[in-house]
């Protein structure tokens, strides 16, 4: 069954009696769909977000089914009998799994923690998602200008201190991120930026900073001192302890050169923020909470002075086959999602962070907003009494109808 994509090269073997292997449990992984280009199968390939191993996995289709019941509970013969497969093979799955450090056990600790101590002697992480244009400084430079004259001026009376805006990324998104960058143009830049993110494949379940600096076409960014000190030393290594996790992370990495160009070598922290509907782990206090981190970041900002230039980097709905919906994104759907959407929309304006998350709570949040939880930490570093603007509203979607996604772009000033 296993295929790591390579040719000819033998099984790797792992001692099949170690208990995490007979009681396999899999990691966050990103499946990427794609078909055997011999025969048309469909074929998966294993992302892992930390990018872990040089290499990826290609399994046949079906398997991820399979491992997707590696959870850490079952042991391979009870898997056996729940699929109808033959031990070996899933111990061979699971050997694959363990050689790519996407089970947990041993050998990936090894490896996450060898990986961290290159990144902390590097001091920044490898080139991620702010590359994506494929351009030099120069070219995204012009591009990010060409973007900003063409957006809809936003029309606000002063520079703003907090922006929402998309992760989508800049061919689908650039008419919400140049409309709310086109409100810093011209402006002195604040003495820090601080992007709140969304974790969408890691291993944190609580909120995330980094020690790490992120690369850029503009160059590597400038990693905020003062207030990581006091945040590391309120919060200690609990607030970066899965920090591998902003490696393949976009939604800060998006905003980094928009940032960048717009207000040059201004200090930069990002932080990933989870979903606050989603339960964690365990409430063991080995995790940063949502709650305690708007406090201390609000508390810690107003003890540092100067002013501050809130981010948070948020998409809203998530509709369609894709993303395992049945019916298709056709044009009554993507009025109906409009309407939610806008629902919501009006309740996130109000500017009470308790109240939105209520409202998501109460409506199950059906179409998937994927960052409730760094738009809540927006509302409350910004103030109950403080005016949210909606600057933009847009519904990103395929002709085929398999999917859409929807952003906006919000101010306060």
């Amino acid at each position: 069954m296993p295929d790591d994509k390579t040719p000819n090269q033998p099984l790797p073997h792992h001692d099949p009696s170690q208990a995490h292997i007979q009681t396999p449990h899999v990691r966050s992984f990103i499946p990427q769909m794609t078909k055997n280009p011999e025969n048309g199968t469909p074929v998966a390939v294993l992302v892992d977000p930390q990018r872990l191993h040089e290499k990826q996995i290609a399994l046949p289709g079906p398997a991820v089914q399979v491992i997707a019941q590696f959870q850490g509970v079952k042991t391979i013969k009870e898997l056996s009998e729940q699929f109808k497969m033959p031990e070996e093979v899933l111990v061979q799955l699971a050997q694959v799994l363990e050689e790519h450090y996407l089970l947990w056990g041993p050998r990936f600790s090894d490896r996450e923690a060898q990986r961290k101590a290159e990144l902390n002697e590097l001091g920044v992480m490898p080139k991620g998602a702010a590359f994506m244009m494929n351009l030099d400084a120069i070219g995204l430079k012009e591009q990010f200008e060409q973007w900003l004259e063409q957006a809809e001026d936003p029309e606000l009376d002063e520079v703003p201190r907090g922006l929402v805006l998309p992760h989508l990324d800049y061919n689908r998104g650039w008419p919400l991120f140049a409309t709310g960058y086109k409100a810093l143009v011209g402006s002195d830049p604040p003495d820090r930026v601080i992007v709140l993110g969304t974790n969408h494949h890691g291993i944190g379940d609580g909120v995330t900073g980094t020690d790490w600096a992120w690369e850029s076409p503009f160059g590597a960014t400038v990693r905020d001192e003062p207030l990581m000190q006091r945040l590391q030393d309120q919060f200690g290594d609990e607030l970066c302890i899965d920090q591998l996790d902003h490696v393949a992370e976009h939604s800060i990495q998006l905003h980094l050169p928009w940032i960048q160009h717009v207000l040059g070598d201004v200090p930069i922290s990002g932080f990933l923020i989870p979903d606050p509907l989603v339960p964690m782990i365990a409430d063991d206090g080995e995790r940063v909470l949502m709650e305690d981190f708007a406090q201390a970041l609000q508390d810690h900002l107003q003890a540092l002075g100067g002013r501050s230039l809130i981010i948070a980097s948020s998409d809203l709905s998530h509709v369609g086959p894709q993303f395992g919906e049945p019916a298709a994104v056709d044009e009554q759907r993507r009025g109906e999602i409009e309407q939610h959407d806008r629902d919501l929309i009006s309740k996130f304006m109000q500017g009470e962070s308790s109240a939105f998350i209520e409202a998501m709570e109460w409506c199950k949040n059906p179409t998937r907003w994927c960052s409730i939880g760094n738009m809540s930490v927006f509302l409350s570093l910004m103030g109950s009494d403080s005016t949210v603007e909606l600057l933009d509203y847009r519904q990103a979607y395929d002709e085929s109808e398999q999917w859409m996604v929807t952003a906006a772009a919000f101010a306060v000033e």
